[in-house]
C-alpha cells in the first residue's frame, strides 16, 4: 500500500483525526484489544487541534487521500488546555527539559498497523522540527505495553516516570538533532 505522509491542512483532516481518535480511546474498547493493540487516552476538540495544528502542525499518514495514522504536535504553550497533561508539564519542569516539541497523540487505524506508518509519521516529525527543536517528547500509560515498546523500537528512551490520576507514566524522549 501507498502512504502519503504529510502536515494537516484542512479541517476534513482534522474531523479525520478525531473520528479515528474516537474509535482508539481507552473507554471505546474491550480490555482485551487495548491489550493487544494499544489505545488513546487524551481526547481533543476540533477548536484545540486547530489551535495546535496553528502553531505546529500535526504530522499525517493518508491511504487513498483519507487519514489513516496520525501524530500531533503539541507546542509546551499548551500546558495548560489538557487537563490529564498538565502532571506531565508539571514533572518536565522539575526535569528542567527544555527546547522539545510534544508528540500529542499518535494513533493509526487497525488496518494499516504493522506496515511502517509509526515509524514513518516520526521521521516525517522529525524532519519537521529538525530546525525548532532538539526533542520529540511523550508520555505513556505503563499498561499501554504494545505504545512504549512501538516508542522504544523508534529510539525514544525514558526521562522518567511518575503517577498521576491513578495511573502511572513514562515520559520519554526523542532526540530530533
Amino acid at each position: 500500500m501507498n502512504y502519503e505522509y504529510t502536515k494537516v491542512t484542512s479541517d476534513n483532516e482534522l474531523e479525520d483525526i478525531l473520528a479515528l481518535q474516537g474509535r482508539n480511546l481507552k473507554r471505546s474498547l474491550a480490555t482485551s484489544k487495548t491489550a493487544s493493540q494499544g489505545f488513546v487516552t487524551v481526547e481533543h476538540s476540533l477548536h484545540l487541534l486547530k489551535k495546535m495544528n496553528a502553531i505546529a502542525p500535526h504530522v499525517i499518514a493518508k491511504h487513498n487521500n483519507r487519514v489513516v495514522g496520525y501524530a500531533l504536535s503539541m507546542h509546551p504553550s499548551f500546558a495548560n488546555d489538557i487537563a490529564i497533561l498538565k502532571p506531565m508539564f508539571q514533572e518536565l519542569n522539575r526535569l528542567d527539559v527544555a527546547d522539545y516539541i510534544i508528540m500529542g497523540q499518535i494513533c493509526i487505524e487497525d488496518i494499516h498497523r504493522k506496515k511502517g506508518i509509526f515509524r514513518c509519521l516520526y521521521i516525517e516529525m522529525k524532519a519537521q522540527f529538525t530546525n525548532t527543536f532538539k526533542h520529540i517528547i511523550t508520555e505513556v500509560d505503563t499498561t499501554n505495553v504494545r505504545s512504549l515498546n512501538a516508542h522504544y523500537a523508534v529510539g525514544f528512551k525514558t526521562l522518567g516516570t511518575y503517577t498521576s490520576n491513578d495511573q502511572d507514566w513514562v515520559i520519554i524522549s526523542l532526540p530530533i538533532r
